[in-house]
């Protein structure tokens, strides 16, 4: 059987369902979501996607990413693509939204309404290798460099949505002004 993604209106507005290398050919929009991991050394948690992907094979990318079924709420499918994919089990929470078009190789284009989430995990991986070649853990600005050097190495998503990321963490962290200031 092959699989169905969610097509979605840029209010992510259910639209209906459309197997999912159809919906890369086109490109029709569907939802998606991202996940991305930091450890407690704020290093973020990557993987190399799989040879056997047939889009961006061998690319790296955030933790995990993938379409809810379905029927199937985001944040469930967040959680089950996650140990799916890496063997985690941890707690996650919702960090934005946003709506992205990409070329990929093949012939094929992400354009995708994507939900990004945000945890922390320390423990131990246990990748799947149908799904990841490889994982490793790179500070922000390793990545940021990384980005600037090689984006070729990187998926056309991870190279939108990182930027996001970094700029949502970093509102996260900053010092907020108070009123003697």
């Amino acid at each position: 059987m092959h699989e169905q993604v969610v097509l979605v209106n840029d209010a992510d507005a259910e639209l209906g369902t459309m197997e999912k290398l159809e919906a890369h050919r086109r490109p029709a929009l569907h939802r998606a979501f991202s996940i991305f991991l930091m450890d407690s050394q704020q290093r973020m948690l990557l993987q190399q996607r799989a040879a056997s992907k047939y889009h961006s094979a061998l690319l790296w990318t955030n933790t995990c990413c993938s379409h809810p079924r379905p029927g199937e709420a985001v944040d469930e499918a967040a959680n089950r693509r996650l140990f799916e994919e890496m063997g985690i089990s941890t707690r996650l929470y919702k960090a934005f939204d946003f709506v992205y078009k990409a070329e990929l190789d093949n012939g094929l284009y992400e354009h995708e309404f994507d939900h990004v989430f945000l945890g922390n995990y320390d423990g131990e991986v246990q990748a799947n290798p149908d799904e990841v070649a490889s994982y490793c853990y790179k500070t922000m600005e390793e990545i940021a460099g990384d980005l600037l050097q090689a984006p070729a190495r990187y998926t056309a998503w991870f190279r939108i949505a990182f930027p996001l990321v970094q700029r949502h963490l970093e509102k996260r962290t900053a010092p907020t002004e108070t009123a003697d200031s």
